[in-house]
C-alpha cells in the first residue's frame, strides 16, 4: 500500500521544494510534486533530505572502536600494529557474534541517516573451519533485516599476504579463499538477496590477491553488471611494494591491467597522483573515502580538490567504524582538506555552498558505488528518506541556501527525527525502533569477547 508524505521543504535533484508531496509504492518514489492548498492527507513532516550510502563497512570492526588507542613502543604505532589487533578480532567473531555486532552497527548508521551500506566482507568462514560456508552472511543478512538497512553485500577475496607472497599469514588463513571459492559463494548468495538488496564482488587489494585471481573476479562483476569494490593505494607502504613489485604505483598499475569502469568502487585511493587521478577520472569510476578511519589509522589525505575538479565521483564510508555519522565524514573529509591546503571551502567546486557540494556528490557516490537508486528524492528512486527536526536550534536561522551546511559544519548532535528506507518508517523521533533489543544483543556478544584480554 501507497503513502503520502508532505513535506515543508524538500530536497529533490532541481532544487529545494517548498510543500512537496512525495508518493510512496512498493518501496520507491512514485511522484514529487508540489502539493495542492490545504493538501495533507499523509503524513506531514518538515525538511526532508535523502538518505546517505555508506559505502564502505566492515562491520565486525564496530566492535574494536575505542580498543586500539593506547601507545606502543615510541614511534611504531601505525596502520600494521593496528591491524594485528584487528586480526586478533577476527580470529574470534563467529557468526552469532557477528550477527549481533552488525545489528548495532546497521542500527547505528540507520538512526544518523545512512539508508544503505556496502558491506566489504571477508570473514567468510566461522573459527576453526576449513572452507567458506555461508553463515557469516546469514550474520550479515539477518543484521541488516533486523534493522531495516537496505543492503549490497560485497563478497571479496583474500588469498595471499603481500606481493611477493605464495599464500596468507596464520592470523590471516581465518578468511583465505581462492578465488574459485569466492566466486561459489558470490553465486549462491546472490540468489538470496532481499527485495531492495544488491549483490557485488570485490578483491581486498592489489597486495592480497594474484593479478589472474583480480581478472578472473572483475570479470564476474563486468558479465553481472554489479558494483567492484577494492581497496587501493592506502597505505605509503603499499604503493612502495607494488612499486617493487610491478614497477608502477597501485592505481596505474590497475588501470593498465583491468577495464575500470563506473561499476567500480576503488576505497580510499589515498595516495594516487595526479596522472593517476586523470586516468581514474576518465573511468566513470567511484572513489569512496572514509575520513575518521583514514584519520584514525593514520592514512593520509586524498587529494580531493583536484579529483573533483576533474569530475571525480566520490562515496563516503564508515569502514572500521570508529565513527558512524555521515555528516561527521563529510565534515572531516573537507577539514583535513582545509588543514593540508591552509584554506577554505576546497570541496566547493560544483556549486558555492560547500556542506551542499559535499552532500550531493556523496549522495550520488554512494548511490552508484552500491548499485542502487538512491541518493535523491525523485520518481524512480528509492524511498530512503531523512527527515530533520524543524525545532532545532542547530537548524535555526537557516534557509535553503545554508540547510545543508549548517548539517555538515554545526555540530555533532544530529537533528534527525525520522528515517525511511525502503518505505518504512525505522527511526521515530529519533530512535530507531530496533534500539533496545539490538543494544542488549551487542552487550551480551561483547561480553563474550573478552576484548580486553586480546591485546595483553
Amino acid at each position: 500500500m501507497g503513502e503520502s508524505i508532505f513535506a515543508r521543504l524538500a530536497l529533490t535533484p532541481d532544487g529545494w521544494m517548498s510543500n512537496a508531496r512525495i508518493e510512496i509504492d512498493g518501496g520507491r518514489i512514485r511522484l514529487v510534486t508540489p502539493a495542492a492548498p490545504g493538501e495533507a492527507a499523509g503524513s506531514t513532516v518538515g525538511i526532508v533530505i535523502p538518505g546517505l550510502a555508506n559505502g564502505h563497512s566492515h562491520a565486525f570492526q564496530r566492535a574494536l572502536a575505542g580498543h586500539t588507542e593506547f601507545r606502543g613502543p615510541a614511534g611504531t604505532d601505525n596502520f600494521w600494529t593496528w591491524r594485528s589487533r584487528m586480526y586478533a578480532l577476527a580470529g574470534k567473531v563467529d557468526a552469532s557474534r557477528l550477527t549481533a555486532i552488525a545489528r548495532q552497527a546497521y542500527l547505528e548508521m540507520v538512526a544518523t541517516g545512512y539508508t544503505s551500506v556496502a558491506e566489504f566482507h571477508y570473514l567468510h568462514s566461522e573459527p576453526g573451519e576449513d572452507a567458506a560456508g555461508d553463515a557469516m552472511y546469514e550474520a550479515i543478512a539477518s543484521a541488516a533485516r533486523a534493522t531495516g538497512i537496505r543492503l549490497t553485500y560485497v563478497p571479496v577475496l583474500y588469498e595471499r599476504s603481500g606481493f611477493e607472497a605464495d599464500g596468507p599469514t596464520p592470523e590471516q588463513s581465518r578468511f583465505a579463499l581462492s578465488a574459485d571459492a569466492l566466486i561459489r559463494h558470490y553465486e549462491r548468495v546472490a540468489g538470496k538477496m532481499d527485495a531492495g538488496w544488491q549483490i557485488g564482488i570485490g578483491v581486498h587489494s592489489l597486495r592480497a590477491v594474484r593479478p589472474q585471481s583480480l581478472r578472473s573476479i572483475a570479470a564476474i562483476a563486468e558479465r553481472d553488471e554489479v558494483p567492484m569494490h577494492i581497496h587501493i593505494a592506502e597505505q605509503q607502504r603499499e604503493v612502495d611494494q607494488c612499486v617493487a613489485a610491478h614497477g608502477v604505483r597501485p592505481v596505474e598499475w590497475l588501470l593498465d591491467q583491468c577495464d575500470v569502469s563506473s561499476n567500480w568502487c576503488l576505497v580510499h585511493a589515498t595516495h594516487a597522483n595526479s596522472e593517476e587521478l586523470d586516468g581514474l577520472a576518465d573511468t566513470g569510476a567511484v572513489v569512496c573515502l572514509c575520513p575518521s578511519t583514514e584519520a584514525n589509522l593514520g592514512d593520509g589525505l586524498f587529494p580531493l580538490q583536484p579529483w573533483l575538479e576533474r569530475g571525480g565521483r566520490v562515496a563516503i564510508g564508515s569502514d572500521s567504524h570508529v565513527s558512524i555519522n555521515p555528516f561527521e565524514e563529510l565534515r572531516w573529509l573537507e577539514y583535513g582538506q582545509r588543514l593540508m591546503s591552509q584554506s577554505r571551502n576546497v570541496a566547493a567546486v560544483s556549486r558555492a555552498e560547500t556542506g551542499r557540494s559535499l552532500f550531493e556528490a556523496a549522495g550520488a557516490g554512494g548511490a552508484q558505488a552500491c548499485g542502487n537508486c538512491g541518493g535523491q528524492i525523485e520518481a524512480g528512486a528509492d524511498a530512503d528518506l531523512v527527515v530533520l527536526d524543524d525545532d532545532s536550534p542547530m537548524l535555526a536561522g537557516h534557509d535553503e541556501r545554508s540547510l545543508l551546511d549548517a548539517l555538515v559544519f554545526s555540530g555533532f548532535t544530529l537533528p534527525i527525527d525520522r528515517v525511511m528506507v525502503n518505505g518504512r518508517w525505522l527511526v521515530e523521533e529519533g530512535r530507531h525502533v530496533d534500539e533496545k533489543p539490538a543494544n542488549a544483543a551487542y552487550r551480551d556478544a561483547i561480553g563474550t569477547l573478552d576484548l580486553q584480554g586480546l591485546w595483553k
